[in-house]
Parts: C-alpha cells; structure tokens; sequence
C-alpha cells in the first residue's frame, strides 16, 4: 500500500508558507547540521492494529510495509560498526508487530545499547503478544507509551472506542512488572498529542495533572510525560484539510517559532532508518520522503554512521511543528 502520492501532494501546501532555512537566518541561526549520531531511529514498518487520527504515518492494519530479516541484519552490522549510538528507538506502526521485533531487541541490547520502544499499549493484547511486557522487561527496555489524554473521552477521539479502557490495562500489566515504579530502572514514559489543532500545554504542569488523574483513578504510576505537537503530515495533514484548517495550523506553528529551541532539535543528534533501510534525517522526513540532506542514502551506504556528522538536514516547512512554542521532539518539549 503506496502513499508517495500523499507525501508528494502535501509538500507543494508547504511550499506557500515562510521558508524554515529564511527563518533560521532572519533569527541569526545557522542552517541545521547534524552532529554525532547519538540516536538511530528505526520504523520497522507502517502495520499497525490501531489507526489513530493524528498519526503522521498513517499507519494500520491493513498496511503491508515491513522491514524483513535481510533489512534487519544490516541494521546490526551497521550499529555495531557506529559505537557513537547510544540510543536505538524503535517505532512504527506497531513496531511490536514485525515478526523480527524481538531480534532485533537482542542484538542492539547485547551490543549495549539503551533500547527504546514506543507502544501504543493497546497491541500487548495482540494475539501471540501476551508474554511481550515479561520480554521487554528482562531486556530492560524502555517503553514510550502512547497515551493522549487521561480521560475517555478525549483519548478515544483519536484512537477509537474501547482504546482508552484497553490502554489503562496496560498500564496496569506494565506497573506490575516494574514499569514506571518510583525508582525502578524499567522506565515508562507516556506521550500526550493535543486532541485537535493547538499546541502542546507546558510539559511539566500536564505531568504533574497525569500522575495526579492516573494514580487517584487507577493507581498507575509513570516516571515522565512527553509533550509532542501533532505534525502536520499525513492523516492529521488530511484531517486539517477536511476541516479547511491546514492553512491555519501552519500559521499557528509559524507565528509560535521558538529560536531558542533550535540547538536541541532532534535531528541533530539523530537518524532515521525506514522499515526498507533508507536513511533520512527524522521519521518526519521520512513520511514525506524526503531525502537524507546529505545526500540520498541507504544503511548499505555507509560503513558506519559516523560518515553522515557534519552533514546537511533536508527542511521543508513542517520542521515549524518542532520549533514551536516550547518545542517538540520525540523525547517531548525541548525547553
């Protein structure tokens, strides 16, 4: 299931709003480079068993992308050969659905890397999956959980009927375990979308009001909450057009850009892999199919993935989705 005719169609929309590299400059910032490679996403494919409404991968259950064993076992080389990687991120989709999933979680733990996997909780009631939380526990990995409100109502706008009441049983599986425990060294983060078109509220007064609501109401504990601005790509682009609100999201995002956050964007430190191994410089771009600013490139490109420091982010106008306000990255506000 294609959807470069989606990415090609929203990049023109872009393309009538203020230029981010024009920005940058008027603002006395340096066009982004990347640094040391601290972080490698990976997107092990677009199936997914939810399809929630902001989701700027348009993931589901009826797409076919999947990274295979072959994608996969180049992978490992090319992280064992880039010692400068600290983090491996896994994602998707449901990343826990790639029949390689737990693979490929050996091999980057065994290789010492932190792992992190971002769950939509609802998929550890998939079937086959019912021993995935013991799993991810004994390799310590960490778990980004995707919840966006702490009431019914809201979360089950984006994500569906039954969404909210399935993901607080996961919670409480995971907190069982260990997960998210004051003190525990099994980390849970949990990652809050705004239900519609506005920013993210400030981070640390909405955690506090999380852990507030989550332990009154179920007894749930977390160690953090991660804000991130919903992107305006892919299905949340297409339900923006629907409402006749994409223009007007775009200028939100613009007229909220925040220089000061510009020295911690994520792409600096990051890489992106697609489930069919090209690189890009964020997931974003990916979605978008924009090419690696350095130069279009795939992992059998590259010894190591210290060859792509130093070199060019490809920007297009919804890099404004990470700038504003506060900032958005995946591991939430920046400032």
């Amino acid at each position: 299931m294609s959807t470069g005719n989606s990415a090609a169609r929203l990049l023109p929309l872009f393309d009538e709003h203020p230029s981010f590299d024009r920005v940058l400059e008027e603002h006395g910032a340096s066009a982004l480079v990347r640094g040391r490679v601290r972080t490698l996403q990976v997107n092990v494919g677009k199936l997914c068993n939810m399809a929630c409404h902001h989701c700027h991968v348009e993931a589901g259950p009826k797409r076919t992308e999947i990274m295979t064993q072959g994608v996969a076992d180049r992978l490992i080389e090319l992280l064992a050969k880039s010692p400068e990687v600290e983090v491996v991120d896994f994602t998707g989709g449901a990343p826990e659905l790639n029949p390689h999933f737990r693979w490929l979680v050996e091999q980057a733990t065994q290789l010492g890397r932190r792992v992190i996997d971002r769950c939509n909780l609802t998929v550890l009631f998939e079937p086959g999956l019912s021993n995935l939380p013991e799993f991810l526990a004994a390799h310590e990995v960490e778990i980004v959980a995707s919840l966006p409100c702490y009431t019914a109502e809201n979360l089950e706008k984006q994500r569906g009927r039954g969404a909210f009441d399935k993901s607080i049983q996961a919670l409480l599986l995971l907190n069982r375990l260990g997960y998210g425990r004051p003190g525990s060294p099994l980390r849970l983060s949990l990652v809050y979308n705004p239900v519609g078109a506005s920013l993210p509220p400030a981070q640390a007064k909405l955690e506090a009001k999380y852990k507030e609501e989550l332990s009154q109401h179920f007894g749930i504990d977390f160690h953090d909450l991660l804000t991130i601005t919903n992107m305006p790509i892919k299905r949340f682009a297409h339900a923006l057009e629907r409402e006749n609100n994409f223009e007007g999201y775009m200028s939100l995002l613009v007229d909220h850009f925040n220089v000061g956050t510009v020295p911690e964007l994520m792409c600096r430190s990051l890489v992106s892999v697609s489930w069919d191994g090209q690189l890009y410089d964020c997931d974003f771009n990916q979605m978008l199919e924009i090419p690696l600013g350095a130069g279009a490139r795939t992992i059998w490109d590259v010894e190591s993935l210290a060859e792509l420091e130093h070199g060019r982010v490809a920007t297009a106008s919804h890099c404004f989705g990470c700038t504003a306000g506060a900032g958005s990255s995946c591991s939430g506000a920046i400032r």
